[in-house]
């Protein structure tokens, strides 16, 4: 049977056969979806589809004998439940008419979907969460290494100007020193001027000392004259 004989047989219990092809189409895309994300999907009473890893192994090519490295891969696997093993085996027969009855689903198992859901959804939200706690973490190192380099450089210019500072006060020291001795020699040179012009101003008094003493004495003569 393939896939629209499988459509034909339950076209008249859907109602039609494309309602038949889309309930079968809808199905097999649910199983094959969940075995692929490794979801477990177990049909009670009929099997159970799962992905299996295969580990890397060596298998010999049937025609050439010759031994060939298999890498490592995952394949899908079905295991048939108790119920179908029965009437597969014989042990029970198939009904003539109406359905095929395996084994019913336990109470409370036809809801289990729903919740596994649920704690998919709350794994996805918890996930969600994490990576986001992460990113924030990240962005405040991030933030963090920022601000330091940025401390780190204006620390550095704050030095590099405090010693250009520095070195400018030695140079104004420097010449400031090399203005004193100039200074000295000045006030050494107007010391030695000083004296100097003492002796002009000596010379200058007394020719008018001598001035006066000569009029004197003309005075005295002119008087003895008469």
């Amino acid at each position: 049977m393939n896939k629209a004989q499988l459509v034909e047989a339950i076209a008249d219990k859907l109602g039609g056969r494309q309602q038949a092809a889309d309930a079968v189409d809808a199905v097999l895309d649910a199983i094959v979806r969940a075995t692929v994300a490794g979801d477990r999907v177990s049909v009670t009473g009929f099997g159970s589809f799962e992905k299996v890893d295969r580990p890397a192994r060596y298998a010999r090519n049937p025609q050439t004998g010759e031994r060939v490295r298999v890498k490592k891969t995952s394949v899908p696997r079905f295991r048939a439940g108790q119920g179908f093993k029965d009437l597969v085996s014989g042990t029970k027969k198939l009904p003539k008419g109406g359905e095929v009855s395996v084994k019913k689903a336990p109470k409370g198992s036809l809801t289990g979907g729903a919740s596994a859901t649920v704690k998919k959804a709350a794994a996805k939200k918890a996930t969600t969460a994490k990576k986001a706690a992460a990113k924030t973490t990240v962005a405040k190192k991030v933030v963090a290494k920022k601000a330091t380099a940025t401390a780190k450089k204006v620390a550095v210019k704050s030095t590099a100007t405090a010693k250009k500072a520095t070195a400018a006060a030695k140079k104004t020291t420097a010449a400031a020193k090399k203005t004193t001795p100039a200074a000295k020699k000045t006030t050494a040179a107007a010391k030695k001027t000083a004296p100097a012009a003492k002796k002009v101003t000596a010379a200058t008094k007394a020719p008018a000392k001598k001035t006066a003493t000569r009029k004197a004495t003309a005075k005295k003569t002119t008087a003895r004259k008469k």
